[in-house]
Protein backbone atom coordinates (compact mmCIF):
# COMPACT_ATOMS: atom_id res chain seq x y z
CA UNK A 1 0.00 0.00 0.00
CA UNK A 2 1.28 3.35 -0.88
CA UNK A 3 1.90 6.45 1.41
CA UNK A 4 -0.65 9.11 0.96
CA UNK A 5 1.23 12.08 -1.03
CA UNK A 6 0.46 14.16 1.20
CA UNK A 7 2.24 12.73 4.02
CA UNK A 8 4.29 14.73 5.42
CA UNK A 9 6.93 12.37 7.28
CA UNK A 10 10.68 12.40 5.29
CA UNK A 11 11.92 8.98 5.06
CA UNK A 12 14.53 8.79 8.35
CA UNK A 13 11.87 9.96 10.39
CA UNK A 14 9.97 6.77 9.60
CA UNK A 15 12.57 4.49 9.85
CA UNK A 16 13.18 6.16 13.33
CA UNK A 17 9.98 5.12 14.30
CA UNK A 18 10.11 1.78 13.80
CA UNK A 19 13.11 1.28 16.26
CA UNK A 20 12.52 1.33 19.76
CA UNK A 21 12.55 4.57 22.16
CA UNK A 22 12.81 4.60 25.89
CA UNK A 23 10.80 6.87 28.05
CA UNK A 24 13.37 8.81 29.96
CA UNK A 25 16.88 8.30 27.84
CA UNK A 26 17.64 7.52 24.49
CA UNK A 27 14.00 8.96 23.47
CA UNK A 28 15.72 9.20 19.80
CA UNK A 29 16.99 6.80 17.99
CA UNK A 30 20.27 7.15 17.06
CA UNK A 31 21.05 8.54 13.34
CA UNK A 32 23.42 6.23 13.10
CA UNK A 33 21.36 2.85 13.24
CA UNK A 34 18.56 4.61 11.03
CA UNK A 35 21.62 5.48 8.49
CA UNK A 36 22.92 1.51 8.80
CA UNK A 37 19.16 0.37 7.90
CA UNK A 38 18.63 2.11 4.81
CA UNK A 39 22.07 1.48 3.76
CA UNK A 40 21.95 -2.04 4.26
CA UNK A 41 18.69 -1.62 1.78
CA UNK A 42 20.51 0.59 -0.32
CA UNK A 43 18.00 3.82 0.30
CA UNK A 44 20.68 6.44 2.03
CA UNK A 45 19.87 8.57 -0.97
CA UNK A 46 16.28 8.69 0.26
CA UNK A 47 16.83 9.67 3.71
CA UNK A 48 15.74 13.30 3.31
CA UNK A 49 12.92 12.79 1.54
CA UNK A 50 9.24 12.69 2.20
CA UNK A 51 7.78 9.37 2.04
CA UNK A 52 4.72 10.32 -0.06
CA UNK A 53 7.10 11.95 -2.78
CA UNK A 54 8.63 8.03 -3.43
CA UNK A 55 7.85 5.25 -6.27
CA UNK A 56 6.25 2.15 -5.06
CA UNK A 57 9.73 0.64 -5.16
CA UNK A 58 11.70 3.30 -3.45
CA UNK A 59 8.46 2.80 -0.78
CA UNK A 60 9.08 -0.67 -0.90
CA UNK A 61 12.73 -0.01 0.16
CA UNK A 62 11.59 2.38 2.94
CA UNK A 63 9.43 -0.63 4.41
CA UNK A 64 12.68 -3.36 4.19
CA UNK A 65 15.02 -0.32 6.39
CA UNK A 66 12.15 -0.66 8.94
CA UNK A 67 11.98 -3.96 9.33
CA UNK A 68 16.01 -4.52 9.75
CA UNK A 69 16.48 -1.49 11.69
CA UNK A 70 15.69 -3.27 14.85
CA UNK A 71 17.69 -6.84 14.10
CA UNK A 72 14.52 -8.80 14.48
CA UNK A 73 14.97 -12.50 14.98
CA UNK A 74 11.87 -12.92 12.65
CA UNK A 75 10.74 -11.24 9.32
CA UNK A 76 7.43 -11.51 8.01
CA UNK A 77 7.92 -10.24 4.70
CA UNK A 78 4.41 -9.97 3.18
CA UNK A 79 5.22 -9.47 -0.72
CA UNK A 80 8.52 -7.40 -0.11
CA UNK A 81 9.46 -7.63 -4.01
CA UNK A 82 6.05 -6.06 -4.96
CA UNK A 83 6.73 -2.78 -6.95
CA UNK A 84 10.62 -3.80 -7.03
CA UNK A 85 12.33 -3.70 -10.63
CA UNK A 86 14.29 -7.46 -10.91
CA UNK A 87 17.66 -5.74 -9.79
CA UNK A 88 16.25 -4.88 -6.82
CA UNK A 89 13.98 -8.02 -6.30
CA UNK A 90 17.53 -10.12 -6.72
CA UNK A 91 19.44 -7.08 -4.21
CA UNK A 92 16.82 -8.18 -1.81
CA UNK A 93 16.04 -11.65 -2.13
CA UNK A 94 19.97 -12.01 -1.45
CA UNK A 95 19.69 -9.38 1.61
CA UNK A 96 16.90 -11.41 3.29
CA UNK A 97 18.68 -14.79 2.84
CA UNK A 98 22.06 -13.32 4.15
CA UNK A 99 20.21 -11.85 7.35
CA UNK A 100 19.08 -15.54 7.56
CA UNK A 101 22.52 -17.22 7.07
CA UNK A 102 24.94 -14.55 8.98
CA UNK A 103 22.48 -13.68 11.87
CA UNK A 104 20.52 -16.80 11.97
CA UNK A 105 16.95 -14.73 11.05
CA UNK A 106 13.76 -16.58 10.77
CA UNK A 107 11.98 -15.10 7.20
CA UNK A 108 8.66 -16.15 6.68
CA UNK A 109 8.25 -15.02 2.61
CA UNK A 110 4.54 -14.62 1.26
CA UNK A 111 4.74 -14.31 -2.21
CA UNK A 112 2.54 -15.02 -5.85
CA UNK A 113 6.03 -14.66 -8.10
CA UNK A 114 7.88 -17.91 -6.35
CA UNK A 115 10.37 -17.93 -9.03
CA UNK A 116 12.89 -15.34 -7.55
CA UNK A 117 13.08 -16.82 -4.08
CA UNK A 118 13.37 -20.36 -4.59
CA UNK A 119 17.16 -20.68 -4.70
CA UNK A 120 16.98 -19.40 -1.16
CA UNK A 121 14.25 -20.95 -0.08
CA UNK A 122 13.72 -23.92 2.61
CA UNK A 123 10.16 -24.92 2.91
CA UNK A 124 7.41 -23.57 1.09
CA UNK A 125 3.85 -24.09 1.70
CA UNK A 126 2.11 -23.57 -1.47
CA UNK A 127 -1.62 -22.19 -1.52
CA UNK A 128 -3.81 -23.54 -3.99
CA UNK A 129 -7.22 -22.88 -5.15
CA UNK A 130 -8.06 -26.79 -4.66
CA UNK A 131 -5.75 -27.33 -1.32
CA UNK A 132 -2.13 -26.78 -0.13
CA UNK A 133 0.83 -28.71 0.03
CA UNK A 134 3.94 -27.67 2.91
CA UNK A 135 7.20 -29.63 2.15
CA UNK A 136 10.88 -28.86 0.76
CA UNK A 137 11.10 -27.21 -3.06
CA UNK A 138 12.05 -30.31 -4.66
CA UNK A 139 8.29 -32.10 -2.79
CA UNK A 140 6.41 -29.16 -3.70
CA UNK A 141 7.78 -27.36 -6.58
CA UNK A 142 6.46 -30.28 -9.26
CA UNK A 143 4.32 -30.36 -12.13
CA UNK A 144 2.43 -33.50 -10.46
CA UNK A 145 2.09 -31.58 -7.18
CA UNK A 146 1.04 -28.25 -8.67
CA UNK A 147 -1.98 -29.40 -10.89
CA UNK A 148 -3.19 -31.14 -8.20
CA UNK A 149 -3.49 -27.62 -6.52
CA UNK A 150 -4.57 -25.76 -9.72
CA UNK A 151 -7.10 -28.43 -10.95
CA UNK A 152 -5.01 -28.27 -14.37
CA UNK A 153 -1.99 -28.85 -16.07
CA UNK A 154 0.80 -27.36 -14.81
CA UNK A 155 4.57 -27.57 -15.66
CA UNK A 156 7.49 -26.83 -14.06
CA UNK A 157 10.85 -26.75 -16.07
CA UNK A 158 14.30 -25.98 -15.21
CA UNK A 159 15.60 -23.60 -17.41
CA UNK A 160 19.72 -22.67 -16.96
CA UNK A 161 19.78 -24.02 -13.75
CA UNK A 162 16.72 -22.61 -12.47
CA UNK A 163 12.99 -23.75 -11.93
CA UNK A 164 10.13 -22.18 -13.75
CA UNK A 165 7.02 -22.35 -13.43
CA UNK A 166 4.77 -22.44 -16.50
Amino acid sequence: RMFDTDLPIRVRDLVGLSIEHGTMSRRRPRRSTIDAALAEVGASGLADRRVGTLSGGQQQLVRQAQAMATDPELLLCDEPLLSLDLSAQRAAVELLDRRRREYGTAVIFVTHSINPVLAVTDRVLYLGPDGHVTGAVDEVMTGPVLSRLYGTDVDVAEVNGRMVVV
